[in-house]
């Protein structure tokens, strides 16, 4: 039977199966290999039942009652901190905001300049992330504040404990070479792009099979697949007539020269925008402020009107 639990312990338990040893975990927590390992040995004393297997480092059913035990407590302990940051209604400080790639080129250093005019005391700290990171971050206590995305087709909640806010919806739109004959088309039809050439990425490798739904057509197969997060190595991949390609119009706000991009003419495929925070009763003013600015700026890049006039600037 287990006896009482150490809940100090989790933390080096979570450590050592994220981190995938225990070499790893020492090194992230400042402590030696051995003391990893005792304090392993003691928490598995203490739960009565084995708890890792070792090679490589995984949780058994039992570490796994751990493991989602010391999340709810890094949660709890996390909403506190919040909440007790709430309470001092200062606007100093520091915030730490994390957003994915092409959110953090495109809306942060906008909606930064704007948070900075009101508030120039406030230090800000910023890290791309993609949005399972960021969530992780923000339950761990290591964010404050997060740009997300998920597509309409292929939802992604927040987790429990999470409060997400929709800020912006972001088309997925068709990138292709200057000199493609469909680029003089305002939009382009999907039946029209099943048997192209088309480049792979995280965004294609989500919607491929969607289009060829779409448009009723067994074509839409990847012939070039790039895996990675900057788009514009793609821009330049299209550029140079390697291929075609889907990307989302945030991450064309800093095209390449030899591309257009162009909407589709159906059914619009659309990437939600969001800023994600701790779900508290309270939130501290500088963390608020710092949002309602994302907010402000991705609402002034995401404006249908807005789009249309980029995607087809003749």
């Amino acid at each position: 039977m287990a006896g009482r639990i150490d809940p100090r312990l989790l933390l080096t338990l979570e450590t050592v199966v994220r981190l995938g040893t225990f070499a790893a975990a020492a090194a992230d927590l400042g402590y030696t290999q051995s003391a990893v390992s005792q304090q392993i040995a003691e928490l598995e004393r203490q739960a009565g039942l084995r708890l890792l297997e070792r090679r490589p480092a995984r949780p058994t059913p039992a570490g796994a009652v751990l493991l989602e035990a010391e999340a709810a407590v890094r949660t709890a302990m996390t909403r506190a901190a919040a909440e007790l940051t709430a309470l001092d209604d200062g606007l100093a400080g520091e915030v730490r905001l994390s957003a994915f790639v092409s959110a953090a080129a495109a809306i942060v250093p906008a909606a930064l300049a704007r948070f900075r005019e009101r508030h120039p005391g406030v230090r800000v700290t910023l890290s791309q992330q993609e949005t399972d990171a960021c969530y992780q971050g923000l339950l761990r206590g290591d964010i404050d504040l997060a740009v997300t995305f998920d597509y309409d087709r292929f939802p992604q909640p927040a987790p429990h404990g999470v409060r997400r806010t929709l800020i912006g919806r972001d088309p997925v739109v068709v990138a292709l070479p200057a000199a493609h004959p469909l680029a003089a088309l305002p939009s382009v039809r999907l039946a029209d792009l099943a048997h192209e050439a088309w480049i792979g990425t995280p965004v294609t490798g989500t919607q491929l099979d969607l289009l060829a739904e779409l448009a009723r057509s067994p074509g839409f197969r990847p012939q070039l697949t790039f895996e990675g997060d900057d788009f514009r190595t793609v821009l330049g991949l299209v550029a140079h007539h390697h291929g075609i390609a889907l990307l989302p119009a945030l991450a064309l706000t800093d095209p390449v020269e030899g591309t257009v991009a162009r909407p589709i003419t159906e059914e619009p495929l659309v990437r939600f925008l969001h800023t994600c925070r701790v779900d508290t009763a309270r939130t501290a003013n500088i963390v608020a402020r710092l949002e309602q600015c994302l907010a402000a700026t991705a609402a002034g890049l995401t404006t249908d009107h807005d789009w249309t006039d980029f995607l087809n600037p003749d």
